[in-house]
């Protein structure tokens, strides 16, 4: 199961401070997460996306300057399947970047991607009638209603305005809950802590949280 990073600042940040930090906790994950990753930053005024097929702790972190908008994605790909970089996240078009971590057993929609993961970003778009929040919200309300089982379903999503942070699981609480920091300046969604402050919240098991950008 995959580990996840959204982080937004009202200030420039170095992208290489969170990256190596998020390399960390994927390193040290209690499941491997060494099937590759990827990351979008926001740079120049555009979106520019990164995606290697080797651990994350394993790359140049160095490379992508500064932002105030990050989303990264470090791969533990189910049944060890399908390693190979497009099946990478972040999933994205012109107007959404997709994150995913989680497992679904029994899913019976029909729908294009090459992996699950990818299946649930464009199913998730089909609903988008001009608020993706609903699209996510009804969604992942029919692929809970069309799965067998679901040992989590988490996903964080972005358009040009915020983040979207979705978690739904039905075991292992300290593995699966996202965890949440912000102040006046900055705000970072993790799959674990990143640092050792003692005031990361716990974002809610099965909720949909909009976070607006800065």
């Amino acid at each position: 199961m995959c580990r996840l990073l959204y982080v937004n600042s009202k200030n420039k940040f170095s992208c290489s401070e969170y990256l190596n930090k998020f390399s960390e906790i994927s390193k040290n994950s209690k499941e491997f997460q060494g099937h590759g990753w990827g990351c979008a930053y926001f740079q120049n005024g555009k979106w520019n996306y990164y995606k290697n097929v080797n651990p994350i702790w394993e790359d140049d972190l160095s490379q992508f300057g500064d932002s105030n908008r990050l989303i990264a994605h470090a791969r533990s790909a189910f049944k060890d399947e399908g390693i190979m970089v497009e099946n990478n996240m972040p999933f994205y078009d012109d107007k959404y970047i997709f994150i995913f971590n989680g497992e679904l057993r029994g899913v019976k929609i029909k729908e294009e991607g090459k992996i699950g993961a990818e299946k649930i970003f464009n199913y998730i778009k089909k609903f988008d009638k001009g608020s993706i929040k609903d699209a996510l919200m009804k969604g992942t309300g029919i692929i809970k209603r069309k799965s067998s089982y679901i040992r989590a379903m988490n996903i964080i999503m972005t358009d040009d305005k915020s983040a979207y942070v979705y978690s739904h699981f039905n075991e292992d609480e300290d593995y699966f809950t996202m965890k949440l920091i912000k102040n006046d300046n900055m705000l970072i969604v993790c799959s674990e802590k990143l640092s050792i402050e003692n005031d990361w919240a716990s974002i809610q098991n099965n909720s949909l949280t909009e976070i607006p950008c800065f």
